[in-house]
């Protein structure tokens, strides 16, 4: 894997707030590590024993509720960091939905290191926001909108994430399994399957192996701000 000041993502990761010999610091304490697709980088309740900067890859992050089912709280990208709360558990499970290269970082190393650099920490407050934003975007987003609008809201989020790190085709990847989806927002699989089917039958999308076109981009905007 790459160094730090090598990496593609840096500028919009925890990272960018470092400067270059910091950067070797970092990098110093870092242990790269790529997960398969379908495996776990941690589970609900462990220690949260280490943070990680996700590199390249998508991941699937949830909770496991009391009766056994499955509530998907998000999909993490490359840039994302994850374990920013630095509890002692994990309150989430995150599990690789594609190939994911992360930096690994021992939890109590990178408290350290966090210690002395206070715009690091500064840099991990703003993703924190981030964060709480996206979390009470997702409450509206499951409270008050139809399965049409869902789906619009959950493409323009992807849209502008993967613009992030310089994917800007119209073809917009879902690595993501419908079942995945439907468990993010809050629909039953049939209903997903039903939806992309209605918006490709009227023009806004075309559905393609492993992701949908988006052919009229203005129309799902305008789904995705109701």
């Amino acid at each position: 894997m790459n160094s730090c000041t090598d990496c593609r993502v840096r500028g919009i990761s925890v990272c960018s707030a470092l400067e270059p010999q910091e950067l070797s610091e970092i990098d110093s304490l870092s242990h790269p590590t790529t997960y398969a697709a379908k495996t776990t980088l941690f589970s609900q309740d462990e220690p949260a024993n280490a943070v990680f900067n996700i590199t390249e890859g998508v991941v699937r992050l949830y909770k496991l509720l009391p009766d056994g089912r499955r509530q998907i709280v998000g999909f993490a990208l490359a840039g994302d960091f994850l374990g920013l709360a630095l509890l002692d558990h994990y309150g989430v499970s995150a599990d690789a939905v594609t190939d994911t290269k992360v930096c690994r970082f021992a939890r109590s190393t990178f408290t350290t290191f966090l210690d002395r650099k206070p715009h690091l920490l500064r840099r991990l407050h703003e993703f924190a926001s981030h964060e709480l934003s996206l979390a009470q975007d997702q409450m509206v987003l499951l409270g008050r909108r139809t399965a049409d609008e869902r789906i619009a809201a959950f493409l323009m989020s992807l849209v502008e994430r993967f613009a992030r790190i310089g994917h800007t085709s119209i073809t917009l990847p879902l690595p993501m399994s419908r079942q995945d989806i439907a468990d993010f927002l809050g629909l039953t699989i049939e209903t997903v399957s039903r939806t992309f089917s209605k918006l490709a039958k009227s023009g806004a999308i075309v559905v393609v192996p492993d992701g949908v076109r988006l052919t009229n981009l203005p129309q799902i905007k305008a789904l995705a701000t109701k």
